[in-house]
């Protein structure tokens, strides 16, 4: 993986097709990206998840392009893939073969049942307790009622929504249906891929069905299955920030997503001693993220039980209080109960909303993001500073699609001249450029009210040095004894 910023994008939501994606990194966004991660874009896009819910993983959907559409896109510049290992849509080959043949279908060992964890014991009154135990994005029950065409019903698991079904992926037509994903991403030249929803892969009884020790057993195979094809592995897990560096020790690469939460936090108080402390726990293998086609952790940050977080239970209750203040309550509108498609511990909003709009602050939370470990990944809609799509939010009463603009043309002509997303764009190619970002980071000792971190790398250095009382960042850059200075407030300017 390439130690550059990248992209994460839908592609019908930015660029129509997979050809416009290219046109858009080799015209408007030239030179930005050392990636893309383009999302779900299986058949279909547009599904009940906005493609996690796929009803054939291994096509893409016409109306986007081909594999020969990919495969060229790949040979231009890296490509991260989904592979969304939990589930497949309710309307899949496999599962319509279900409902059709039940137990006598090839692929009804595929789909995880109720009674495959929890076999129905004569009076044991304890099996409801230990369901109640199983964690889940959303609120409810894991399980469907669904009755198949001869009448019997079952209990299917159902992690995120009825419509998208768990898969057994212990069982061997489960783990074959994985394996052909990653032989075709492999024929494709997809060089990364990130794992979607695998903490909860892997359920047992007696537990919170949630990154158990199998799982990690689980995800160490399916990397080697990938890494044997070449291909880059990214885990995706919101939990406790302990569980998170946990799983960093054991799979190649995660994301930072403590790190959107903690920024807010710190630019909201002007407090940065949560930032620092976990910049000095934090992964160094990882993705660090601002903003996802997903909302905001806060699980990521605030207690879990007896365990503490990286904020405390006041500093998580201010921080949800000031984003729905600074976004006028449209937040509010988009999380919770209050939108479809909820998850009960995320905030829905663009980043550029949460901090009010501020061109100054959007643009040190970047160069925080920036100079944070890891390599960089800039959604689209944070990268055009995007306000909340309310139109679409109330077309849909999805939360999430608040943050998932549809783009013409024209409105990425008119984003790119905005004063905010030049000085972005400056930004991305001074991290680009750095060497330094290969080197070792300092978390340099200053005030509570600041912030000072330095990446080494032989004579090249990069430092960043902000003031949150004033608003002001600084950066310095070094390469080749050639030294360059600049200034962030409401732009990026250099210094003399």
């Amino acid at each position: 993986m390439h130690n550059a910023v990248q992209l994460i994008t839908y592609v019908d939501r930015l660029a129509v097709d997979l050809s416009g994606v290219a046109a858009l990194l080799n015209h408007e966004f030239a030179g930005l990206f050392g990636g893309v991660h383009l999302l779900p874009y299986f058949t279909p896009y547009d599904g009940a998840d906005a493609g996690f819910d796929p009803a054939d993983h291994l096509v893409v959907d016409t109306r986007l392009g081909d594999w020969a559409a990919l495969r060229q896109l790949s040979d231009q510049i890296y490509v991260i893939s989904d592979v969304i290992v939990n589930h497949v849509s309710s309307h899949s080959k496999q599962f319509q073969d279900v409902m059709q043949h039940g137990d006598k279908s090839e692929y009804w060992d595929m789909f995880l049942k109720r009674s495959d964890v929890f076999e129905d014991v004569s009076g044991d009154i304890s099996v409801d307790a230990e369901v109640k135990k199983v964690y889940r994005p959303r609120p409810g029950s894991p399980f469907t009622t669904i009755t198949l065409d001869d009448g019997s019903s079952y209990d299917f698991w159902t992690t995120f929504s009825p419509q998208q079904l768990d898969i057994n992926v212990e069982s061997p037509a489960g783990r074959a249906y994985l394996e052909s994903i990653l032989t075709k991403f492999e024929q494709a030249g997809v060089q990364g891929v990130r794992l979607d929803a695998a903490g909860y892969a892997i359920k047992r009884r007696g537990t919170n069905c949630f990154m158990l020790p199998e799982t990690f057993e689980f995800l160490a195979d399916l990397q080697n299955s990938a890494s044997r094809r070449n291909m880059d592995v990214l885990v995706e897990i919101h939990s406790h920030y302990q569980t998170q560096v946990e799983i960093a020790e054991r799979v190649s690469t995660v994301y930072d997503f403590a790190l959107p939460p903690l920024v807010l936090h710190t630019l909201f108080s002007g407090n940065a001693t949560a930032l620092k402390a976990w910049f000095s726990i934090s992964p160094q293998n990882c993705i660090n993220v601002l903003d996802t086609h997903d909302g905001i952790g806060i699980v990521d940050v605030a207690r879990s039980g007896q365990r503490s977080g990286l904020l405390t239970d006041e500093q998580t209750d201010a921080l949800v209080t000031e984003i729905h203040h600074r976004t006028d309550g449209d937040s509010r509108l988009a999380s919770g109960q209050a939108a479809s498609n909820l998850d009960i511990y995320q905030i829905n909003t663009t980043f550029y909303d949460a901090l009010g709009r501020s061109n100054n602050l959007y643009l040190l939370a970047r160069a925080i993001q920036f100079f944070a470990p890891g390599v960089p990944q800039v959604y689209y809609v944070g990268l055009l500073a995007q306000e909340n799509d309310m139109d679409l939010l109330e077309r849909t009463g999805v939360g999430r699609d608040i943050n998932r603009h549809y783009f013409d043309a024209q409105e990425i002509q008119a984003a790119v001249r905005k004063p905010v997303v030049e000085a972005l764009f400056k930004l991305i190619r001074l991290r680009n450029a750095a060497s330094a970002f290969s080197g070792v980071l300092d978390v340099i000792d200053g005030t509570d009210n600041s912030l000072e971190l330095g990446w080494t790398q032989g004579a090249n250095t990069a430092r960043l040095s902000i003031d949150f009382l004033q608003s002001v960042g600084d950066i310095t850059i070094t390469e080749n004894g050639e030294i360059a200075r600049y200034r962030i407030t409401e732009t990026l300017r250099s210094v003399t």
